[in-house]
């Protein structure tokens, strides 16, 4: 197993940036032997957290070893995986994109969207879903845990009004237009409607919330779009908070949803 930090000159953020990496390298000789690339998970933390979150609070060490998978973890700035397109700091295109792009000429790990899955907690949880769906044709699998879906929230919301995390102006500044957020590409919900109308493959979601997480609404809201419209996914809502206790178990459910039984 590899553990690395490392930074590169991002374009799509005009400076540079640093995330964390977990590679396990030491493969089973018969898949050395085979050249067979690794699948790799773009894994988001949430709101105020970092790059090292993962690795500082969860197993997700112990979880790449034992499921052969390369996950690589980017930092969010607080602006929900978004692009802004005043400042033009391109947070989303960042990490849907670019660090894909560059993570795949750097390592061994597969090119193919079925090996390529990007997931987080929060609002990593939310920026899976918006970038997994809007950069669909890169990501086929979503994990998306206690995800802070606050665009249903955020939708409409006036200047001077502050919902105990944060108040309009900064919305405004992260998802732009609030009149316009719901049917925008920051809507997941919207989203789905487009792959849907372009006959697009949808990536396969998994979601999981905690029965005493005070995000469990609107994660049961996204969950019964999904099912009106007809798009399989996982949905998982069992006893826990907005914690790491939750987001360790459900990140080893998650990891063996998308890859299978682990690795011997």
């Amino acid at each position: 197993m590899a553990m690395m930090q490392i930074s590169f000159f991002s374009a799509s953020m005009k400076r540079e940036v640093t995330f964390s990496a977990l590679l396990p390298l030491d493969q089973p000789e018969k898949e050395r032997e085979a050249g067979k690339p690794l699948k790799s998970l773009y894994l988001l933390h949430g709101y105020c957290g970092s790059h090292t979150d993962w690795i500082s609070f969860s197993r997700i060490r112990e979880l790449s070893d034992r499921y052969r998978i390369a996950v690589f973890m980017p930092s969010g700035e607080n602006r929900f995986y978004l692009d802004d397109e005043e400042s033009e700091l391109k947070v989303g295109e960042y990490v849907g994109r670019e660090l894909v792009e560059f993570t795949r000429r750097m390592f061994p790990i597969s090119r193919e969207r079925e090996d390529t899955y990007i997931g987080g907690l929060s609002m990593g949880g939310y920026g899976a879903l918006r970038n997994g769906l809007y950069y669909a044709e890169t990501f086929g699998r979503i994990i998306a845990l206690s995800s802070a879906i606050i665009s249903y929230h955020v939708a409409g919301i006036k200047p001077g009004q502050h919902n105990g995390i944060a108040g309009y102006g900064y919305y405004r500044s992260v998802f732009g237009d609030l009149e316009q957020v719901m049917g925008s590409d920051k809507d997941p919900e919207e989203l789905v409607r487009r792959l849907k109308t372009d006959g697009s493959n949808i990536p396969e979601i998994y979601m999981a919330c905690g029965t005493e997480d005070f995000l469990l609404d609107v994660n049961a809201r996204l969950h019964r779009f999904l099912m009106d419209e007809g798009v399989e996914h996982t949905y998982k809502e069992t006893g826990g908070a907005h914690t790491w206790d939750f987001w360790n178990e459900k990140i080893g459910d998650a990891l063996e949803w998308s890859v299978g039984e682990p690795v011997r």
